[in-house]
């Protein structure tokens, strides 16, 4: 079995609209059967405007665009990184209008969470007037949706809400390195009702020591931070939000702050429930995806002591299975399960499933699809961004032969969980999901730039892959241990690993990962097609008569087919009609249906297609027009020997196979058995009918009149035969006789026969066949030599996006192209010099000729006298029967010419992507590096620590990531500044 995919090539760039989507962390609709009743606010129209966001006197205020996208209100700063926040419209308590000064068009937002929120509207009035109406009808469909009242509910979920809240006793359920306390002040064993969502950590402890992580001063510093800019759903994406992130999250926090900041919580609060419905509709359910799923539970961050109990198992299983469900197209693919294994310790089972799908449908596109191809395709931008970086060392690795994906594929694959001691992983999966994926290629070239003189040493892959796993091994040493300043002293590796990722590499930004992947993504398209053919060939059970180059032209014609007219998505193939409990899905295949058959088709067989050969007197071309006939519908059902309705790719290289290599006799029988409906062993007088219009469409655009003769011949011949043959009628002396007419109009004896009884069989069809020189030559050589293997055009890729790419796009069109064709056939009809011609199907006959037709063999006399049982030897109808070739009366030379040999295809040599593809193998073997900082702790910090402030370490890491922020320009100047200012002094307008 195998499976074939169109979907790289039909990959399309981000729209401009889908880019903010993804920017603002918009969720796609929601699935269906989950929304609400009524109008959804995704069908509202959607704005922006310019404007200047204010949150406080103690706050700047930032100029930049405000949108509405239903039911989101979104916000960017002018530079797109200072401040950002994407807010359910539902969040929104009140919406009031300032009185300001003249000219100041402002409103106030009041959110859930008590903010005030001052938006001044800086375009036109009659722009800001539409936008505020778009506003109102925004909020009040949300508010008759219900989701105002969904809001307490949900938050109540959140941890923040207990960290925050001065009545909770959140804070007092856990202990200091985040578990929970598990027993009272006297030793007894106590069970703790936290509403807020939590991970295993929380029962197995977090990765790390809390004492050493300054976990209270994190706590402290956030607490202050959500007070002030809101938390889960209102939160509002400052500055000092992306520094503290890089200090890193704390353990309590960061499973809610994970989803917050990628946008997950987004999906969760929309589709409440989905997780539990998903998972108890599929209960019991077994499919490929779950057997893989099953392979790999207990090779999912087993040094974690979660994953050391069934606990941690069965909710590693369930997020596991529920995604495969939910996106039975994707399923399970490898290093899934260490991603879902590591945010499981710090996220509630339905919070990990959203975030999964948001890591694998818009933060790492492609990263997990069967083919990895976002994968691939950034380790191929990651080699090209070292090579303009740090040529050096990409000079290096090329003289020596080492391959660069060897160990960054699994960097990238799993965030480097798999590849550092997971409390540092954790850290880089902070930056990531505030900052986006070119952190990935931020730290993998600090990694190597640190690591410069020690890999210019190396001279393999092998001595690459122990410098790394030595390097991550002492992420938390001292990386100047022999400096004299203590603050140089207390630096570690990984802090060292971070300045130098957001200081000196801060120049990679997402346009230029998002420019290097327009660039090589065909490179990697094409890669990854020809790797998939030659796996689609190698996995046929057999491939007959032909070798790997033709099967490899079957291929090329059925994936060029398949993507002129793609067929249904690849599924399981449907249930047996009997089933018992332990039957479960066979692994998706894919299927084409009539439609692209004919198209497959019309690439092999020259009858299946209509050549036009026009000239105009400006241009020659051909154009090609796909045939529709019960004959390719015939040989469609005729190929599905497993009666699917649908064929795969080893039904066509089997059907192909029963007819390109056969000699005369095999392809007389073949033609017959394809007419045979019933399968009998007879034609019925209809099929020989439906035979004979078989073939006149196959030789409907031959030169002359020699093949329409001989299908006239034919049908002559074979109801002279087949009533010749027909058993005769003993008429009584007494009686007048009764003539009964045959087809050709004499007196006979025979016994009538009805359309659908049977009436020729294969003997018969052999002597009609033979007994013209025209079909004789065509079931010889030219049926078989009908089909041609030829090596398929390369696809064009798909136009990329860009001014250049659009304007071509709109002009190059089939449309447009059907115009000027048109437009150019008139004119030639004008002057006189339209001309079309048919490109014949056999072509054997170029003049006007017709060859003579041999002699009957059946004389006026035989006719009349001979039966078919002394003519052929067989049983009458009524036993119907397949008679031997050998009882025909013939003597028939079946010496055939040598079949002429199918063009080869020289190979197509070395694949680029081939050692990517290496490394994906080797990456879905991934065992993690068993690191003893990856040990929870299980000893209690002290509480005279200062909590104040953060650690000195954190320190220097505070001091530095400011080189990265840059001073944060809100693009206002003192003026605008002040008038901002004014407006928290403002009344609402009655």
């Amino acid at each position: 079995m195998s499976t074939i995919s169109t979907a790289l090539r039909n990959f399309k760039e981000p729209t401009k609209d889908e880019l903010t989507h993804i920017f603002f962390s918009i969720p796609p609709p929601e699935p269906e059967g989950s929304k609400p009743e009524g109008k959804s606010g995704q069908d509202l129209e959607k704005m922006d405007i310019n404007a200047v966001l204010s949150l406080g006197e103690a706050e700047d205020s930032y100029a930049g665009k405000l949108h509405i996208m239903p039911p989101y209100l979104a916000f960017a700063s002018l530079d797109k990184k200072s401040v950002r926040f994407t807010i359910p419209l539902c969040t929104i308590r009140r919406v009031e209008r300032l009185n300001a000064r003249a000219g100041v068009y402002a409103l106030s937002l009041s959110t859930w969470h008590g903010m005030k929120i001052i938006v001044q509207l800086t375009s036109l009035r009659p722009t800001a007037d539409l936008f505020c109406s778009l506003l109102r009808d925004a909020l009040k469909v949300e508010l008759q949706r219900g989701q105002m009242k969904l809001v307490k509910a949900f938050v109540k979920s959140c941890y923040s809400e207990g960290l925050i809240s001065e009545s909770s006793n959140a804070r007092e359920n856990e202990n200091e390195d985040g578990s929970l306390i598990t027993e009272d002040k006297d030793g007894n064993a106590t069970e703790q009702d936290v509403s807020y969502h939590g991970g295993l950590g929380l029962k197995y402890k977090f990765p790390g020591d809390s004492k050493k992580l300054r976990e209270a001063s994190k706590i402290k510093l956030w607490s202050t931070y959500l007070k002030a800019h809101g938390r889960n759903l209102t939160l509002l994406r400052y500055p000092q939000c992306t520094r503290l992130v890089q200090v890193g999250l704390p353990n309590r926090l960061r499973g809610e702050m994970w989803e917050t900041l990628s946008g997950s919580i987004y999906l969760r609060f929309a589709n409440p429930g989905y997780y539990e419905r998903l998972l108890e509709e599929n209960k019991g359910r077994t499919t490929p995806s779950t057997d893989d799923i099953e392979k790999d539970l207990h090779r999912s961050l087993p040094e974690y002591a979660g994953y050391q109990s069934e606990e941690g198992i069965n909710a590693l299983r369930r997020v596991l299975r529920g995604y495969s469900f939910m996106n039975p197209e994707l399923g399970y693919c490898q290093a899934m399960n260490i991603l879902a294994a590591a945010i499981l310790i710090y996220m509630s089972e339905e919070q990990a499933f959203w975030l999964l799908e948001v890591l694998c449908g818009r933060l790492l596109p492609g990263y997990y699809a069967p083919s990895m191809h976002g994968t691939l395709l950034d380790q191929r931008v990651f080699e090209s961004i070292v090579q303009k970086y740090l040529p050096i060392i990409h000079d290096h690795f090329q003289l020596v032969d080492v391959q660069l994906s060897v160990a960054s594929l699994p960097w990238f694959l799993s965030l480097y969980i798999n590849s550092m001691p997971m409390v540092f992983a954790f850290r880089i999966v902070d930056c990531f999901f505030c900052m986006g994926p070119k952190v990935l290629f931020q730290v993998g070239l600090a990694i190597l730039k640190i690591n410069g003189e020690q890999l210019l040493k190396i001279q393999d892959d092998g001595g690459f892959l122990n410098l790394m796993r030595d390097y991550f091994a002492c992420l938390g040493d001292s990386a100047h241990p022999n400096s004299s300043d203590p603050r140089a002293r207390a630096i570690t590796n990984f802090q060292e690993l971070l300045l130098v990722s957001f200081r000196e590499f801060s120049v990679i930004t997402d346009d230029i990962i998002l420019s290097e992947r327009k660039h090589f993504r065909g490179e990697i398209i094409h890669s990854i097609e020809s790797f998939a053919k030659r796996g689609a060939v190698r996995n046929l059970r057999t491939l007959g008569r032909f070798n790997k180059e033709q099967a490899g032209l079957i291929y090329d014609a059925l994936y060029k087919a398949m993507c002129v007219i793609p067929p249904p998505p690849t599924a399981a193939p449907a249930p047996a009609l009997f089933t018992t409990a332990d039957m479960h899905e066979e692994k998706p295949e894919t299927r084409i249906g009539l439609r692209t058959f004919r198209q497959f088709l019309s690439e092999i067989a020259t009858w299946a297609r209509d050549d036009k050969i026009v000239m105009n007197g400006f241009q020659q071309r051909i154009d090609r027009e796909v045939a529709e006939h019960e004959f390719i519908d015939r040989l469609f059902y005729f190929w599905d020997v497993g009666c699917h309705g649908a064929l795969s790719f080893q039904d066509l290289v089997s059907g192909l196979d029963g007819v390109m290599f056969n000699d005369l006799m095999e392809n007389i029988e073949w033609f017959f058995n394809l007419h045979d409906k019933n399968k009998d062993g007879y034609l019925t007088k209809d099929e020989v009918l439906t035979l004979s219009e078989t073939l006149l469409f196959i030789f409907r655009f031959e030169i002359g009149d020699a093949y329409l003769g001989a299908v006239s011949r034919f049908m002559s011949n074979a109801f002279e035969y087949g009533d010749a043959l027909l058993p005769q009628v003993e008429q009584p002396a007494t009686e007048v006789p009764v003539a009964i007419s045959g087809q050709d109009g004499s007196d006979g004896s025979s016994q009538p026969v009805g359309s659908n009884q049977p009436y020729l069989n294969l003997a018969t069809f052999r002597m009609v066949v033979l007994a013209d020189e025209v079909l004789e030559s065509f079931f010889e050589t030219d049926l078989s030599e009908s089909f041609k293997l030829s090596p398929v055009a390369d696809l064009e890729q798909p136009p990329q996006s860009g001014f250049l790419g659009d304007i071509w796009s709109s002009i190059a069109t089939d449309s447009n192209k059907k115009i000027f064709n048109k437009f150019s056939d008139e004119l030639g009809k004008t002057i006189g010099k339209h001309q079309v011609t048919h490109r014949p199907s056999i072509g054997r006959y170029t003049k006007l000729e017709e060859p003579k037709a041999r002699e009957s063999l059946l004389t006026p006399t035989l006719r009349k006298t001979l039966s078919k049982t002394s003519l052929s030897g067989t049983s009458p109808p009524s036993t119907p029967s397949v008679a031997p070739s050998s009882s025909s009366t013939l003597t028939v030379n079946t010496t055939l010419e040598p079949s002429k040999a199918l063009p080869s295809v020289p190979d197509s040599g070395s694949l680029s992507a081939i050692p990517m593809l290496q490394a994906v193998n080797a990456a879905a073997l991934m065992e993690r590096t068993p690191f003893a900082i990856d040990n929870a702790n299980d000893e209690e910090e002290d509480d005279d620590d200062d909590d104040d402030t953060v650690g000195a370490d954190d320190d220097q890491v505070l001091d530095e990531v400011d080189a990265f922020l840059e001073a944060h320009d809100s693009g206002l100047s003192e003026a605008d500044k002040a008038v901002a200012n004014d407006l928290f002094k403002a009344e609402p307008l009655k």
